[in-house]
């Protein structure tokens, strides 16, 4: 059997989909992460058939100067490991430590922000992305906006395999009773009834959820029957109150918290619109979430989301980083209301097209087939 080494940063909804598709195929699988650092990410336990190993990793947020102490511990793990193969992401941390090893073959995986942010604010963190490039023997990544960036920091083409990771399609899904489905278009041909935008970003600069806040503010002065939904947590959470209060729309926003997967289509469903002003993105999954879910989105517009959303057809973009344009663009959805329903249905279409979990991620097993032929290939030349 096929031993997998998965080294990720912290354990995440996005990483339990991954372990429980290697495992559902048939592979060894080995579970490392790199950091701690606080808020829980997913509440679910690892997927059965998955081995989490101790090392001195894993246990607190990571720092740079442990860097050499961890790369020589994970070098012991595989050691004792002996794996077949190595899966680690984001490029510019657990890959990265991966490539130090010098262990083969090496598959390197984006999570977005270290080709799309990390590599452009950080010149440390540019540093680490080539260097772990020139050390994989395939990259996987999940847009083509990432493939071409990988490949100007020194990736070859051929060892690239893109796919959208997508979302479980029946867990993400429109409400489908007909009743509710008749009172949702009542409910959208009503001006007078609330509109409800939704956030699901972490509270973080990345995510641009200031723009969203103050967005949101501007235009609901304007409009009373404008709601918002905040979801999660993170540290700008003082900041987003405080605009909110300073703007008197704070009566006018939720604020439920780190929402589990089990609950996240029902905050989906309830919503008018999905409304994320995130300066960095892939393919969020996010996105993909609301879409599936018949969801109107409003996004901002970076190259990620330009790859999905057709102005007028699922959804609507506004310049990055640009709280006014945020603001009429909300007031604008707001009066095309009697047409949500519609965009809905469109949206919900994208989604059965080009964001299915469940035919997306074989993909995945393509980048290992190229990893280790070129493993293989190695091994005969030896």
């Amino acid at each position: 059997m096929t031993r997998i080494l998965y080294f990720t940063r912290e354990y995440t909804t996005h990483d339990r989909r991954f372990l429980s598709a290697i495992v559902g195929a048939g592979y060894q699988v080995f579970y490392m992460q790199l950091e701690q650092r606080g808020h829980i990410l997913e509440e679910r336990k690892l997927p059965a058939g998955v081995e989490r190993l101790d090392w001195a990793g894993g246990k607190q947020p990571y720092r740079t100067e442990e860097q050499h102490r961890l790369v020589a511990d994970l070098e012991r793990v595989i050691q004792e490991v002996q794996p077949d193969l190595i899966q680690a992401g984001p490029m510019h941390l657990s890959a990265y430590l991966a490539a130090r090893t010098g262990f083969q073959p090496l598959l390197s995986m984006s999570w977005g922000y270290d080709l799309l942010y990390e590599a452009q604010r950080c010149v440390e963190s540019q540093k680490a992305i080539r260097y772990t490039l020139q050390h994989s023997a395939a990259m996987v990544g999940d847009c083509d906006t990432i493939r071409k960036l990988a490949i100007t920091h020194g990736m070859a083409d051929e060892r690239i395999v893109t796919f959208p990771w997508g979302v479980d399609l029946m867990h993400f899904s429109p409400q489908i009773d007909a009743g509710q489905e008749r009172q949702a278009q009542a409910i959208s041909a009503d001006p007078a009834s609330p509109f409800t935008l939704l956030s699901t970003r972490g509270w973080e600069p990345i995510y641009g959820v200031d723009i969203l806040a103050e967005g949101f503010a501007q235009a609901a002065r304007e409009r009373p029957e404008l709601r918002l939904v905040m979801l999660g947590n993170g540290s700008q959470g003082p900041e987003l109150r405080q605009i909110f209060r300073r703007t008197g729309v704070l009566e006018r926003v939720s604020f439920p918290g780190q929402v589990g997967y089990a609950d996240l289509p029902a905050y989906y469903q309830g919503a008018d619109l999905y409304v994320s002003a995130s300066h960095s993105d892939g393919t969020s999954i996010s996105l993909l979430e609301a879409l599936a879910c018949g969801t109107p989105v409003l996004v901002s517009d970076i190259p990620g989301n330009r790859e999905w959303i057709t102005p007028g057809v699922e959804g609507w973009w506004f310049p990055d980083g640009d709280a006014e344009a945020l603001c009429q663009m909300i007031l604008q959805v707001v009066e095309l209301r009697r047409r949500l329903p519609e965009i809905g249905r469109s949206a919900r279409q994208l989604a059965e097209r080009r964001a299915d979990w469940g035919q997306n991620y074989p993909l995945l097993f393509q980048a290992y087939h190229i990893a280790l032929a070129g493993k293989n290939k190695l091994d005969r030349l030896a």
